[in-house]
């Protein structure tokens, strides 16, 4: 193994293997690595303290989180129960899928900033170093690479894990290819918990569509509610939803929508906006490098797949990596080609769903059908 510590003032400190991003799929990689002896390096910048949009996480991510040791941790960490998704799509009925009869049991409603805060304490409890900084420069020297962060420090590792999100920066500075399938975008707005003597929280995520797009919301284990608008980037100028005024109008056209929160506090004060749109790294892992997480594929919140596919390809990078250097040459090629033919098959599947919606003649719609 190599040696080396990461004390921001050394000229060279040497790692198995850098992890740029500390994220879930980011410490999913890192903490699978330390476990299995490899010395790894987590290297992310500091995040303020604030709002996090919360995710509603699907029961498919139990067997990830008892890989890595944190199911017990993380069904007790105060987290809401999740008892499946409602929609009113293709029609104004509201269809469901229940989590209760399925073989893994309920979701979640996630609280992100603990669970991000669990992954990252587990990676460092497991040996994890964490490098607090940005990667400014990467160099592939022989069997190495050699990577310079914004603060100054110089890293060197065997291996790179990109797990910067979706812009995909280590993969993008290493030859990749990021393909965007389309432009959605995610106006966002944190209502407050219900009014007192108001009736208990519905523990489902809601989607509804609309002549634009389409709106989202779920509850948050604090008693909050996040309201997601989606649409295409280039409708929101038109549609005027980065207006709050506005934003909380056409929520009250979403008839769904509108009841789910209408026990709630609003509206919300400000409103945040986020990418949402598809991507993939093309490759998504070559010689001494594989990107997880978002900055590997990137799915439409539509597919409610956002952190199930973070701790998944973080577990499979690892996999790859540790049989890399075990001698299995093709290990990175084959993670690579599994990540593309996973996209690919999404890719299928979102096609299939948003073509169920035939109400509206809008272009929103027509790009998708």
């Amino acid at each position: 193994m190599s040696s080396g510590a990461s004390n921001g003032g050394a000229s060279l400190c040497r790692f198995d293997v850098l992890v740029a991003g500390g994220g879930p799929a980011g410490c999913a990689a890192a903490l699978s690595l330390v476990r299995a002896g490899a010395r790894v390096v987590i290297v992310t910048p500091v995040v303020s303290p604030g709002w996090r949009v919360g995710e509603s996480l699907a029961p498919t991510a139990r067997p990830l989180l008892e890989r890595l040791g944190l199911l017990d941790r993380i069904a007790a960490d105060g987290h809401a129960p999740c008892y499946g998704n409602l929609a009113a799509w293709g029609g104004d009925a509201l269809t469901g899928v229940g989590y209760q009869f399925g073989p893994y049991g309920d979701g979640w409603h996630l609280d992100r900033a603990r669970f991000d805060a669990a992954l990252r304490q587990a990676a460092q409890a497991g040996g994890a170093c964490w490098h607090a900084g940005r990667v400014r420069s990467v160099q592939r020297h022989q069997d190495h690479w050699r990577v310079t962060t914004g603060e100054g420090g110089v890293l060197q590792a065997g291996y790179l894990v990109d797990a910067t999100g979706r812009a995909a920066r280590l993969a993008r500075r290493v030859g990749a290819v990021l393909v965007r399938s389309d432009h959605l975008i995610a106006v966002a707005g944190l209502l407050g918990p219900p009014r007192e003597g108001s009736v208990e929280l519905e523990r489902t995520s809601l989607v509804e569509s609309t002549p634009w797009g389409w709106w989202y919301t779920a509850p948050l284990p604090g008693g909050e509610r996040i309201v997601m608008a989606m649409t295409d980037a280039e409708l929101i100028a038109g549609l005027h939803l980065l207006d709050p005024g506005v934003w909380w109008t056409q929520v009250q056209l979403a008839g769904h929508i509108r009841d789910r929160i209408a026990h709630g506090e609003g509206p919300p004060q400000w409103l945040r906006v986020l990418t949402a749109g598809s991507s993939c790294a093309s490759p998504a892992a070559g010689t001494g490098w594989a990107a997880v997480g978002d900055a590997a594929t990137t799915t439409d919140p539509l597919a409610s797949r956002g952190i199930v596919t973070a701790l998944a390809t973080g577990l499979a990078a690892a996999q790859a990596i540790l049989s890399d250097r075990a001698g299995e040459t093709d290990a990175l090629d084959a993670y690579a080609r599994r990540i593309a033919a996973v996209h690919a098959q999404y890719l299928n599947a979102q096609a299939a769903q948003y073509r169920r919606e035939q109400r509206w003649d809008t272009p929103f719609w027509h790009r998708r059908h």
